[in-house]
């Protein structure tokens, strides 16, 4: 792509519009500043939305509505993975399960189904490109990243349900986004807090991780996630940074011809090294040497004046000629095509039964998980991964609703005293968890039930088996997968 072809696409050929037309910042609010709709205007590539930028389907309908109305081609990307990650449903718990229960429940024209209806709303809330699914597995245990967002360990099982995800999500005009590559599973630390180096050689990796993003790209993925991720055998670079992971392997061995995003640059992986504001500058242009074409700055809430320095240390480095003029030239136009609107949709309430179905056909059953009597359910709180954030969790208030008497509890790991005297004066008792096995101090908590009688229900990857009583596994923490489990509770 060279410098006139952008030119013929969209009449830009300044550095400093180019510069600008690879950035996609978030921001803060439920209605766009008028620093960002003024640089939509001027040729700004596009936004980010997260939790804090959403109300109801109808407030974000409107809000990318009044973005487009700078520009009609405004990429507008979200991160919709469905499951216990979720922006559109942060107030609820979203309406569909996530990956790792959709894995489980092993039907990959389910997935496309799930997806279709994600891909149907997002397109009638404005929504051009969704950061999702996962083509990452889960292999690591004590991966604090990835878990239930993945749709299983086995490469071979997983991979027809990410072809199908994007297969669903696009059939509504909405591009998705296969991450976060080369994958994370393996990782042992949080991109989000630290740069992880994967215990993996390249061609361990061409065996298992690569096998999800090939099968995405022959699914047709309209763009790949880069993750901030090392892999020693490509060099020291992670592989947002990294040629040989991003033009060699992803385009070269694995053909995609899509647009590279990269993963939020404010991240710690990347910030630890050059700095979470000042040194984004410095990070957009190795990103953009190293084969990634639009620069998410999402995570954080950007304004003008970062806005500012980004694009200024972009132009910097073309000026100086450290960074080709065709390279961002063809970064701009693989970013613009993002922007192209989703299929003609209306903001319709929202249907759970199709999510509920999912929901029921994941749950995983061990023993005989019943009911007694009078009911006490313990929802045993952790803090959620950072990818997900805040949102309502817990079994009790479905089931409470569901079987009238029904006690709840919302405890610290610290608080087994009070749960084993609590239980003392119920038939039954339901202890919920959310990934267990990375969590000492749950562990601990269960060890100090030993002289309860109780049903666990396990809302993340199930890990390790701990104890041998009756258990529900949902794979899932999303609204749907608790609902499923109170409902097969409520029918014991």
């Amino acid at each position: 792509m060279t410098v006139a072809d952008l030119s013929e696409v969209s009449g830009v050929s300044d550095p400093r519009r180019l510069a600008e037309a690879v950035l996609l910042p978030g921001f803060a609010g439920t209605t766009a500043p008028d620093w960002v709709r003024r640089r939509l205007a001027e040729g700004l590539g596009g936004v980010i939305l997260f939790g804090r930028n959403v109300v109801d389907d109808e407030q974000v309908a409107a809000l990318t509505s009044a973005l487009r109305s700078e520009r009609d081609d405004v990429v507008v990307g979200i991160d919709e993975e469905g499951g216990d990650v979720t922006r559109l449903d942060v107030g609820k718990g979203s309406f569909v399960p996530g990956p790792l229960a959709l894995g489980a429940a092993g039907d990959p024209e389910l997935t496309a189904s799930v997806a279709a209806a994600l891909g149907e709303r997002l397109a009638a809330c404005g929504v051009t490109v969704n950061l999702a699914p996962c083509a990452d597995l889960t292999l690591a245990a004590e991966d604090p990243g990835i878990g239930v967002r993945a749709f299983g360990s086995d490469p071979v099982a997983a991979s027809p349900h990410v072809a199908a995800f994007v297969t669903g999500m696009q059939k509504y005009g909405v591009a998705a986004c296969a991450k976060h590559f080369p994958g994370h599973g393996a990782a042992t630390e949080d991109s989000h807090l630290s740069l992880p180096v994967l215990p993996r050689t390249a061609a361990e990796l061409r065996e298992v991780e690569l096998v999800p993003f090939a099968a995405a790209i022959e699914a047709g993925v309209r763009t790949v996630m880069s993750g901030h991720l090392v892999v020693r055998e490509w060099g020291d670079e992670p592989a947002t940074f990294n040629r040989t992971a991003l033009v060699d392997v992803l385009r070269g061995e694995l053909g995609f011809t899509g647009t590279v995003i990269t993963d939020a640059l404010e991240m710690g992986a990347i910030s630890g090294a050059y700095g979470r504001h000042d040194g984004i500058g410095e990070a957009s242009v190795r990103a953009l040497l190293g084969g990634a074409d639009a620069l998410c700055l999402g995570g954080a809430p950007f304004d003008a004046e970062t806005l500012d320095r980004t694009a200024a240390a972009i132009v910097a480095a073309v000026a100086s000629g450290r960074l080709p003029l065709e390279r961002l030239a063809d970064a701009a136009v693989r970013t613009a095509s993002l922007g192209t609107a989703p299929a003609p949709a209306t903001v319709q309430p929202v249907d759970y039964s199709l999510g509920l179905s999912a929901a029921r056909a994941a749950l995983r059953v061990t023993g005989k998980p019943r009911l007694k009597g009078r009911a006490l359910v313990v929802d045993v709180q952790t803090e959620p991964g950072i990818a997900a954030g805040p949102m309502p969790w817990g079994l009790g208030a479905h089931l409470a609703e569901l079987v009238p008497g029904t006690r709840t509890l919302s405890v610290s790991p610290d608080d087994v005293s009070t749960v084993v005297a609590e239980a003392s004066s119920v038939e039954s008792v339901v202890v919920v968890t959310r990934e267990a096995h990375r969590h000492p101090a749950v562990r601990e908590f269960l060890a100090g039930l030993s002289t309860v009688d109780y049903i666990r229900v396990e809302t993340g990857v199930p890990g390790p088996e701990t104890g041998a009583g009756p258990r529900l596994d949902t794979f899932s923490g999303s609204y749907v997968s608790l609902r499923a489990a109170a409902e097969y509770l409520a029918r014991s």
